[in-house]
């Protein structure tokens, strides 16, 4: 077993998200050996800096910020969905380490996508096929997982294949199995 427990450490308010908390807590041991292996195999993984030691994964609502001694999690509804949440990532630090030696370790860093960065990407139609009133609107619904790529039809044209990759690469499509990712 990699950690036996994450404590739960404290909550605070929640800034993005009026009413909801943040859950912070407290890893049994240093988690950052794993971080490296997460990096590799999830989709939501949106930022890593192996120098600073974090990694930001997207959950559907908010974040999970991992640190080598602290996590938080963002946007949870209140503190028993907060031990919940903690517990989860417990389990899947446990079964990540478990399978380390199946796993190619990604060590370069990823930083989060700016909107900037996605639109320039996009067919810059403001065609509002997607639902989105720009591809500006689009971009930022993109990063904060309110849309997928596939909603924006522009995209499948073979002419952009590359410009779709790049995106997919970019951002993902956030849409992890577990129910872990959503509350």
């Amino acid at each position: 077993m990699f950690i036996d427990y994450i404590s739960f450490d404290h909550t605070r308010p929640c800034i993005a998200e009026p009413g909801k908390i943040v859950v912070a807590g407290k890893p049994s041991g240093a988690i950052d050996a794993v971080f490296p292996l997460l990096n590799a195999i999830l989709p939501n993984v949106i930022s890593y800096n192996p120098r600073a030691g974090v990694l930001v994964l997207r959950r559907k609502p908010g974040f999970i910020t991992l640190q080598a001694n602290e996590i938080f999690i963002t946007q949870v509804q209140d503190a028993d969905a907060g031990i919940e949440l903690l517990n989860a990532v417990r389990d899947l630090l446990n079964q990540t380490w478990e399978q380390r030696e199946t796993i190619q370790p990604r060590r370069d860093a990823r930083r989060t996508p700016r909107p900037l960065d996605v639109y320039a990407l996009l067919p810059q139609t403001n065609c509002r096929a997607c639902g989105e009133a720009t591809c500006m609107a689009f971009a930022f619904a993109l990063l904060e997982a309110r849309r997928k790529i596939d909603e924006c039809g522009a995209l499948a044209h073979t002419e952009v294949a590359a410009q779709r990759a790049t995106l997919v690469e970019m951002v993902g499509q956030y849409d992890a199995p577990s129910s872990f990712w959503r509350e």
